[in-house]
């Protein structure tokens, strides 16, 4: 018979995620080691890899739960059928919250991916893809128009390039909070939709 997890399993290792990915955020995956790990959830070393394999399944669990989540959203604002508008809306002010209690988490997704094996990185990759093209159709779905020029996906980048990028200047304790934040994106991105020009290429001399 397989053996059963103590009901605290999976506390124990959420926490032990918790607490690596806070240290990867701050100091680096290549400057974190398990001990460190270890000290900072309060469980001896051996406690670790019975969770854990190693360092890289540490990350990789990491970039694994966050980007899950974040297509978990995209599915979710999907399965709503609101209107356009109201989808994209959905999409930026929810991400934007969701970043609120995984600043942690992102920070190593979008810096520390780089560390994870070929195949591995590539897995995820793929599934932060699915992501994108969720905020590319809700987009286009606004202005369809910008899905047969093209533009529906480089104004998808660079929405989140408003977005993914709080944790390195947003405070917790500052004066704007991310739920605050969460509408200002918004409002922001919907005011500069609608003025976005199709524009013919330049011929070519």
């Amino acid at each position: 018979m397989p053996r059963k997890r103590a009901p605290t399993f999976e506390a124990q290792r959420e926490d032990i995620l918790a607490a690596a990915a806070r240290l990867f955020a701050e100091q680096g995956f290549p400057a974190t080691s398990m001990n460190q790990v270890a000290e900072a959830c309060g469980v001896a070393k051996p406690t670790l890899y019975h969770y854990f394999q190693d360092k890289q399944e540490l990350l990789a669990q990491i970039c694994d739960g966050h980007v899950h989540a974040l297509l978990k959203l995209v599915d979710e604002v999907k399965a709503q059928q609101l209107a356009p508008d109201a989808r994209l809306r959905a999409l930026i002010e929810r991400f934007t919250r969701a970043y609120a209690n995984a600043q942690s988490e992102h920070r190593v997704l979008t810096s520390e991916i780089r560390f994870l094996a070929d195949a591995e990185r590539g897995r995820l990759l793929d599934i932060e893809r699915r992501v994108v093209a969720g905020f590319a159709e809700a987009l286009s779905l606004v202005r369809p128009e910008l899905r047969d020029a093209q533009l529906h996906k480089p104004l998808t980048m660079l929405l989140f390039g408003m977005i993914n990028w709080t944790f390195t200047w947003l405070r917790p304790d500052g004066a704007l909070s991310h739920e605050a934040l969460a509408g200002l994106v918004s409002d922001l991105f919907f005011g500069g939709i609608g003025a976005v020009q199709l524009r013919q290429p330049a011929p070519i001399p």
